[in-house]
């Protein structure tokens, strides 16, 4: 019978093994990765033999925690690589796949949430294994060798062979030990939280050489006191002294007396301030030194390789470009660069976006690139790189189609950002800066996954949050890049301190440009706003009290301005401010969760004074500085939600409970809702009404989805108005005949959801 303290050692013996685990897996995964993009007749030898390690390693790691499913999947996984290395079993697309689908199993058995889930995988894993073993029965022996035991190990693994001896160390990990993050974390909050007092510390020893300072002066001015007192002394002693001039006399001889004995207590008073000033600045230098050396040796243990995140996108590349019968080469450097765990887990589902956008959007299929001269196979690059000590760059680059400008402009002309006459004056650059914009995309059709245009907005603003920006190149019919440039480090940075009015700020030191002195009169005024000139560009200027709605000294004359310049990717924007006082690193806390998302703050700092200093926070300031222009943007999206009652829609949908559902969702958004119960009732009603917009089922009696939609399309007088489709149908061949047909948006059934149809139909009229 199990006690107690065997249940505790089982339960962290079990963290211990999902780590080991997970990194086996991840090595499986790439090594399969690898091994599938060799060429037939190139030696694969080294990715099998690395794979097969693998595979037995997590067998008897797993055996020793009592994971029967996952010891019998591996057993069986190890026993195809067997069969690999004795060229018994060819490698087929269907085998890779299979073997990608065993590692994803595996995975799923490392949730290890109770004995019901885990009781119910068992089916399943038993299926697997039943076909792996087939897999190797059933493969036509490419060499004829003669077996040999698939759990036969090499002597020179380096680990135990043993299973029951438990988890395998090699002999590179005998330096390490696993921290848990949550204490990490702690320690990191720590040793920062000792940067405050440091930064006391140095203000201590500052105000102490400024009292030296003082006392020094006023000694200088007591030592002029003696000369005139003595001079007035021998006028009266050489002149007839009347008794009332005696007595002066007297007191000025006293106060001689004590002047004569002041220099030595203030001698004692100056050597003793020397003293404690000398012994502050020994001590802030010591505290310096040791906060620094801490806190960048736990900055170094929170740091994390990129490869610990790139690590599972050859095959997400993969699985997405097989998907979408495509052929697609990643191209992963500098991914042993390391970064701030935090910064690496909030970067994460950007670079995903990115990722996907590329082999959505940017890759084309082998056919069209064949007959563009390009290779039938497309080159995707993620690239990290140091930049400027302190930061560092990613590259995302496809050699796909890149970005048509033209759509760019007509998409936001239509989403009403700006004017067309406005649109038309922009360049290349300014023009691709806009599809960061959120609701903006060139997509031909919205599906569950693409085509909102809110994805790039999203990943702007999260790497922004970061402290960092993002930018755009592009190549027309030769690729895409995007520039993510972030800092290294999270919690500390350098700050300007700045007073606008009668209060401090810091601004993040990574977004000022410039910090420059300009002439009142050289300040003008362009269509009611500001601008200067510096290195010869046009600037906004812009009173920082007035983008922070604070109060400020207005009317005072002065022959210069401070102001300082921010830029934002291709944006900048100079903000005057009355003082600009210092340049330092600050910590940054946080404002609690009352004050979770305040407008134009990022957080608080605190002074070597104990004051407290908002720091700002640059999106939002440049967003602010230029809200009065955006607000036209503002009045259009209100006015569409606004004439949302106004809107009429038909739904056809050949399911009673589906045809409710629909109807209901858009009824209570405020659209006049008609329904139809197939593809003919509903193309007799658009005949015969007038709608909006039509959000139709595929599979139909009498006339489909995509047939309706084709006549749709094909009738003068319906041919502009959206088209939604709603449809079980997932498949790539699917989604493509909904484009060609001409519908706006796909929506998979599967994946739906009412916000995601109250979105699109929002987007579309």
């Amino acid at each position: 019978m199990a006690t107690n303290s065997d249940d505790d050692f089982l339960k962290k013996l079990l963290v211990t093994f999902r780590v080991e685990a997970g990194e086996h897996i991840q090595a499986m995964s790439s090594g399969l990765v690898e091994l599938e993009k060799l060429p037939a007749g190139e030696s694969r030898s080294e990715s099998v033999e690395r794979i097969y390690r693998e595979a037995h390693s997590l067998k008897g790691a797993a055996r020793a925690v009592n994971l029967a499913e996952m010891e019998s999947v591996c057993h069986a996984l190890e026993s195809v690589f067997a069969g690999f290395k004795r060229n018994r079993v060819a490698a087929t697309p269907a085998l890779f796949d299979l073997l990608h689908q065993t590692l994803e199993v595996l995975r799923g058995l490392l949730d290890f949430s109770g004995q019901a889930k885990a009781g119910a995988q068992k089916q399943s894993v038993a299926a697997l294994v039943r076909r792996l073993e087939a897999a190797l029965q059933d493969a036509s022996p490419v060499v004829q060798d003669a077996p040999a035991p698939p759990s036969a190990v090499p002597a020179e693994l380096g680990v135990n062979a043993d299973p029951a001896a438990g988890l395998q160390t090699s002999n590179r990990e005998t330096e390490t030990i696993r921290v848990r993050t949550a204490k990490l974390d702690s320690v990191m909050r720590q040793t920062e939280e000792l940067l405050a007092p440091r930064l006391a510390a140095g203000e201590r020893a500052r105000e102490l050489r400024e009292l030296g300072a003082t006392l020094g002066a006023w000694k200088k001015e007591f030592a002029k006191l003696r000369p005139a007192m003595r001079a007035v002394e021998r006028s009266f002693g050489q002149s007839k002294k009347p008794n009332g001039a005696a007595i002066v006399q007297r007191e000025l001889v006293q106060l001689l007396e004590y002047l004569d004995a002041e220099p030595p207590l203030i001698k004692l008073l100056e050597d003793r301030l020397a003293k404690l000033e000398a012994s502050a600045a020994h001590d802030h230098r010591a505290l310096s030194a040791m906060v620094d050396g801490l806190l960048h040796d736990v900055k170094e243990m929170h740091m994390l390789a990129f490869s610990s995140l790139l690590e599972a996108f050859p095959r997400l590349g993969r699985e997405l470009a097989r998907n979408q019968g495509k052929q697609v080469e990643l191209m992963i450097r500098g991914d042993e660069i390391e970064i701030d765990r935090r910064i690496l887990e909030q970067i994460k589902d950007p670079l995903n976006h990115l990722f996907r956008n590329s082999i959505d959007h940017g890759v084309e299929s082998p056919a069209v690139r064949e007959r563009k001269g390009k290779p039938a196979h497309a080159t995707l690059t993620i690239a990290v790189a140091h930049k400027d000590g302190s930061k560092v760059e990613i590259l995302v680059a496809d050699d796909g189609t890149g970005i048509d400008v033209a759509k760019v402009k007509a998409a936001a002309a239509k989403l009403g950002v700006m004017s067309a006459e406005d649109l038309e004056k922009l360049n290349e650059r300014e023009a691709l800066a806009l599809v960061f914009q959120s609701g903006l995309s060139t997509s031909p059709i919205v599906t569950d996954l693409s085509g909102r245009g809110l994805g790039l907005a999203i990943v702007r603003e999260r790497v922004e949050r970061l402290g960092g920006t993002i930018a755009l190149e592009v190549q027309p019919g030769a690729g895409t890049t995007f520039r993510i440039v972030l800092p290294l480090t999270l919690a500390t940075f350098r700050g300007v301190l700045v007073r606008a009015g009668d209060r401090l700020f810091i601004i993040p030191a990574v977004s000022v440009e410039r910090v420059a002195l300009v002439a009142a009169k050289d300040i003008q005024t362009v269509e009611n706003r500001e601008t200067i000139a510096l290195d010869g560009q046009a600037l906004s200027l812009v009173h920082l009290a007035d983008v922070l709605e604070i109060p400020h000294v207005r009317g005072v004359s002065a022959d210069n301005v401070q102001v300082v310049v921010l830029g934002l990717g291709v944006d900048r924007i100079a903000f005057r401010v009355d003082a600009v006082l210092a340049e330092q690193e600050v910590l940054v806390k946080g404002l609690g969760p009352q004050l979770k998302r305040v407008r134009n703050l990022a957080g608080a700092s605190v002074l070597g004074t104990g004051q407290v200093v908002p720091v700002l926070n640059v999106p939002d300031m440049m967003q602010s500085a230029i809200r009065p222009a955006a607000s036209p943007l503002a009045s259009v999206i209100g006015e569409q939600h606004v004439s949302a009652v106004k809107r009429s829609i038909l739904v056809a949908e050949d399911s009673i409970t589906s045809r409710a559902l629909i109807k209901n969702i858009l009824e209570s958004a405020g659209y006049s809702v008609t329904t139809a119960v197939d593809g003919v009732e509903a193309y007799t009603a658009l005949k015969a009404g007038t709608f909006d917009l039509l959000v139709s089922d595929v599979e139909m009696p009498r006339m489909d989805g995509f047939d309706l939609t084709a006549k749709v399309r094909s009738d003068k007088r319906l041919a502009q108005m959206p088209v939604v489709l709603v449809t079980a149908l997932e498949s790539r061949e699917h989604r493509e005949r909904g484009i060609d047909v001409g519908a706006n948006a796909y929506i998979v059934k599967s994946s739906f959801e009412q916000s995601n149809l109250l979105e699109i139909v929002r987007r579309l009229i």
